[in-house]
């Protein structure tokens, strides 16, 4: 996903998908173990995402407790 769309997701929907994110992950690098993935770069664009998710989410974090 872009940041730009990350963005737009409330919070709640932010952890789901973060969650997803990661549940992807950990299959991809079972399948990465067993050798059946096609196209190893998937990895390093899946980990990207969820840094880039976790960022935006802490930000939205920050703004929410200062603005209360």
């Amino acid at each position: 996903m872009k940041a730009k769309e990350l963005r737009e997701l409330s919070i709640e929907e932010m952890q789901q998908k973060l969650k997803s994110f990661r549940e992807e992950l950990l299959k991809l690098r079972m399948r990465k173990q067993m050798g059946q993935v096609e196209n190893p770069s998937q990895l390093r664009g899946l980990r990207r995402t969820i840094a880039r998710t976790e960022t935006i989410l802490r930000g939205k974090k920050l703004l929410s407790s200062v603005s209360n």
